[in-house]
């Protein structure tokens, strides 16, 4: 590393950890852009709904205005005059509000990873602009904790705790999975044959790639699944903080935190409130309350039980990756000093 560079990456890193001094500001810009957007989307008319193109659907974009100047007047407030406790409530509130608009946006990076157009670029894009919104308002509602330290904690697994939700997570995606292999390898399930779950997902919209594997016997959402897990126990285990021996090149680096973090927050948020919403939805069914849907399934009770099946897999798995990415969380946090082994840590097998 030449002398240029190093002075470079020495002053990325100490614009870095200054983040408390910026961050609002960085939020106020973001609440101001946000706000513009739904104007835009109001006054043109464009819907921010995944489906929908009714005069109503594209009144959506003056709520956006609304939580983008709300955002604009607190952050704004907090430059201004310091994080006052009654402002930061109202941070979290305005979080909360951005969190649930940026819902179903991992529904959204999957569709794209599969080579499939999102139903709607403009509600895609809300959904990001609002995911940023949230992450930006959080960061500014703990801006004034102090750090904890800089020294780094020694590689440590999840406690049993957590290590068991984990598996609650994995094995609830065992059904899930099995089903769509079943599936995908031309069994029947439920009723449908993969022939028939094939041309379903081919007349709803299936990309080339997800045809393309589902041909050769490979589900995408199996393949997703398998991901998943190994992201759950990756946040639960000593090699998610330090790369194994098998990653060949990168053995015995420090895993950045954001790398295992960013997709589970973005998973969690997601499919936790998807899956316990829809379980709650199917239990109402089952008790016939409410009437489900057969959808492209013989009957609807083959429907059901293939909601269940999902519904709880979703359920547990996001259930299971809340907790353990607020370990991992904890377990990553800078330390002092004295509070650490000074020895530099092993690779973790």
């Amino acid at each position: 590393m030449t002398g240029v560079e190093r002075t470079m990456k020495a002053r990325s890193s100490a614009w870095w950890q200054r983040w408390p001094c910026w961050v609002a500001r960085a939020t106020m810009l973001w609440a101001v852009l946000y706000a513009g957007f739904g104007l835009v989307c109001a006054l043109s008319g464009i819907s921010l709904l995944s489906h929908g193109g009714d005069s109503g659907a594209s009144g959506l974009g003056w709520a956006v205005v609304a939580l983008g100047a709300l955002a604009t007047v607190v952050s704004g407030a907090v430059v201004l005059y310091g994080l006052r406790p009654a402002l930061r409530v109202l941070l979290w509130m305005v979080c909360g509000l951005a969190g649930i608009t940026a819902f179903s946006l991992l529904m959204d990076a999957i569709t794209l990873t599969l080579g499939q157009g999102v139903d709607s670029l403009a509600s895609a894009a809300n959904r990001a602009l609002a995911a940023v919104g949230a992450v930006l308002l959080a960061a500014t509602a703990r801006s004034d904790r102090r750090p904890g330290g800089t020294a780094v904690r020694e590689p440590s697994a999840a406690p049993r705790l957590v290590q068991r939700a984990a598996w609650t997570g994995t094995l609830a995606f065992v059904p899930y999975a099995a089903m769509k292999l079943v599936w995908a390898s031309g069994g029947t399930f439920a009723g449908i044959t993969g022939e028939e779950m094939l041309a379903a997902s081919e007349r709803n919209g299936a990309s080339g790639i997800f045809l393309t594997l589902e041909s050769w016997g490979l589900d995408p959402t199996a393949l997703l699944a398998a991901l998943g897990v190994f992201l759950l126990w990756g946040l639960v285990r000593p090699w998610g903080q330090v790369f194994p021996r098998w990653t060949l090149f990168l053995r015995g680096r420090r895993v950045p935190r954001w790398l295992p973090l960013a997709p589970a927050l973005l998973g969690a948020a997601t499919l936790a409130p998807y899956g316990v919403v829809g379980a709650g939805y199917l239990t109402l069914a089952t008790a016939g309350v409410l009437t489900i849907r057969r959808g492209d399934f013989h009957s609807s009770g083959d429907a059901m039980l293939v909601g269940w099946i999902g519904m709880v897999a979703f359920a547990a798995y996001g259930i299971a990756l809340t907790a353990a990415a607020h370990s991992y969380w904890l377990r990553t946090r800078p330390a002092c000093p004295m509070s650490v082994n000074p020895e530099r840590p092993s690779a973790a097998s």
